[in-house]
């Protein structure tokens, strides 16, 4: 459906995560996948969304000189905010514990921001989802680390995983968003776009 309201549009999208990849599969879009290196740096004076919004606009702006007339650009980034701070993704076990570690027995949020650039448009979003963990043991955590080896994840963790199914209790907002995208505001961003046009 959104498919065909978009067929006169080239959707690219800048990003390697498989989870991205296939929601937008899901939604039936065709779609390249581009990919070029970015440092993910961002100001210390940003905080919350501004940082996932900043970041998503710094992954668009390397495509922005060959983006043709027809092309609409996804990127995003998504970061975990909890006591005030973002929590990246981890460098090593002992960074993936001490995240989880602080995790544990919290509610902590998600934020993916999602930047739609073409070559006389940019618009950024971001969506927030509370996650909340049961007090997670130790052994728990290393059990999670050793087996599933979250070190591209941001928090350290992928809800939809082992970690996921035993840990969550509570969730406000949307589930695919920690999942890392918002797609129904993706879904009604595309839709926007095709009925501007």
């Amino acid at each position: 459906m959104l498919n065909d309201k978009l067929k006169d549009y080239h959707i690219i999208l800048a990003s390697g995560s498989p989870r991205r990849q296939a929601f937008l599969k899901s939604l039936g879009l065709d779609f390249e996948i581009r990919l070029k290196p970015v440092k993910e740096e961002y100001p210390p004076r940003l905080t919350h969304f501004e940082i996932s919004n900043y970041l998503a606009q710094l992954k668009a702006l390397p495509f922005k000189k060959e983006l043709k007339e027809n092309d609409i650009l996804i990127t995003s980034d998504t970061i975990v905010w909890h006591q005030n701070e973002a929590l990246g993704k981890p460098k090593k076990e002992a960074d993936a514990f001490s995240i989880l570690k602080s995790l544990s027995n919290a509610t902590h949020q998600v934020i993916t921001s999602v930047c739609f650039t073409s070559k006389n448009y940019e618009k950024t979003l971001h969506s927030i989802t509370k996650v909340t963990f049961k007090p997670l043991t130790d052994e728990e955590i290393w059990h999670y680390i050793k087996t599933y080896k979250p070190f591209d994840k941001a928090g350290a963790y992928g809800i939809q995983e082992w970690i996921g199914e035993i840990g969550v209790t509570k969730i406000e907002g949307s589930f695919f968003n920690v999942v890392g995208l918002p797609v129904h505001l993706v879904y009604k961003t595309l839709n926007d776009i095709a009925n501007r046009s």
